[in-house]
């Protein structure tokens, strides 16, 4: 696999997701907007330039590679053929998402984590844009988790872009200001975290921050026992953000990236 072509696959469906989700958000909007959108965009896009040159320049190889890597070298615990080519493909999609979840959970209890991940509960409002609202330590942190899950699984390749493009496709979609029907809302939660599933995650409420972790799968959270269904006081009337942070002219991109290493909120 061409990494190049890697690269070309996630673009487009960065912005093919991002485009109908943002057109979505104007046509059926799932609650009114409390900040200004333009500096949100432009912060929270900011970011994604940001993390994706942080990645780039610290770290010598991304997952897929990784995935590369480990197959030619025979490392990790599916990199065997007694398990058919997709069954393999299939197993580390899952196992993966698996250790996104465990991650996202860890990123809230371990509080030198937390600091780094708040940033992203920080927006003020909830849309397609606060997808990508993490800050670059993060990032590298969790490529660095990935690097490590990958290798240690021997995930095919094929399966670390599937699930790389899959993650960032939901981690759109499930951020997305979007209205639906109740009725698709409670079938698909069955098979992915939709919007009103993880809008529950970004409450006021600290009950209801520390539940809904799943990004991509659902399962996880019925599993361990971290689902909420809905918001206490519903979609329409949840308050987006943390206590902490209120104020959104000192929400500003540099504010952001200095904020885990303050000592108190600003």
């Amino acid at each position: 696999m061409s990494l190049t072509g890697e690269q070309g696959i996630r673009l487009a469906f960065f912005f093919g997701v991002l485009t109908v989700i943002a057109v979505w958000e104007v046509v059926a909007p799932r609650r009114p907007l409390t900040d200004s959108k333009g500096r949100r965009w432009f912060t929270n896009l900011s970011l994604v330039v940001i993390d994706t040159a942080a990645t780039r320049l610290i770290l010598p190889i991304l997952p897929v590679g990784m995935a590369i890597m480990a197959q030619e070298r025979g490392w990790g615990i599916l990199n065997t053929p007694l398990l058919p080519f997709w069954s393999r493909v299939v197993l580390a999609v899952v196992v993966l998402d698996f250790v996104i979840y465990l991650q996202h959970v860890l990123f809230h209890f371990l509080p030198i984590f937390w600091r780094l991940h708040r940033m992203h509960h920080t927006d003020l409002d909830f849309d397609v844009t606060t997808g990508n609202r993490f800050h670059p330590v993060e990032i590298l942190v969790s490529m660095a988790i990935k690097l490590a899950a990958v290798s240690l699984l021997g995930a095919p390749a094929m399966s670390v872009l599937i699930f790389e493009v899959a993650l960032n496709a939901t981690s759109l979609f499930n951020h997305g200001n979007i209205r639906m029907p109740v009725s698709l809302d409670r079938w698909l939660r069955h098979a992915v975290v939709t919007p009103d599933m993880h809008r529950v995650h970004h409450s006021v409420n600290p009950r209801e921050t520390n539940s809904n972790f799943g990004f991509n799968l659902p399962w996880w959270d019925r599993l361990c026992g971290t689902y909420c269904p809905q918001p206490e006081r519903g979609h329409a009337g949840m308050t987006i953000g943390l206590k902490e942070f209120r104020d959104p002219t000192l929400l500003t991109l540099p504010r952001l990236l200095i904020q885990p290493f303050v000592r108190k909120p600003f």
